[in-house]
């Protein structure tokens, strides 16, 4: 059963959220959370208040985390070529029981087609 409890950003769609939520995950959309219009680093600092980590393709976050030196929320970046919901399900399905201790942790995660890269936090 999955340890980790997942905030979706925006650009990550409602299929994909209720496809991990099918499948056991807890996963919510910042839409059910917070307003629509919520800066990047108040979505950071809710996820790291609600022990939730983050799922994005926006590059933005990795930036806030480094540039402010937190060790958390950890964070999971997805830079894939395909953006079908299908796809990015099925790669996120893939990859989350491989780094689900680390993003226990607090780190980040790039996931790529083929690759995923893990940087702990805080990043120096």
């Amino acid at each position: 059963m999955p340890i980790i409890r997942l905030l979706a950003d925006m650009n990550i769609s409602p299929k994909s959220v209720f496809a991990l939520e099918n499948q056991g995950w807890d996963i919510v959309r910042v839409s059910q959370l917070l307003p629509a219009a919520a800066l990047d680093e108040e979505i950071l600092e809710f996820a790291r208040k609600e022990n939730r980590t983050v799922i994005t393709q926006d590059l933005d976050f990795s930036a806030l985390l480094a540039v402010g030196g937190h060790d958390r929320p950890s964070l999971l970046t997805l830079r894939l070529s395909d953006t079908d919901p299908e796809f990015v399900t099925a790669r996120l399905l893939e990859v989350l029981p491989l780094v689900e201790e680390k993003l226990n942790e607090g780190c980040v995660v790039v996931i790529q087609d083929v690759t995923v890269r893990l940087r702990m936090l805080p990043i120096q």
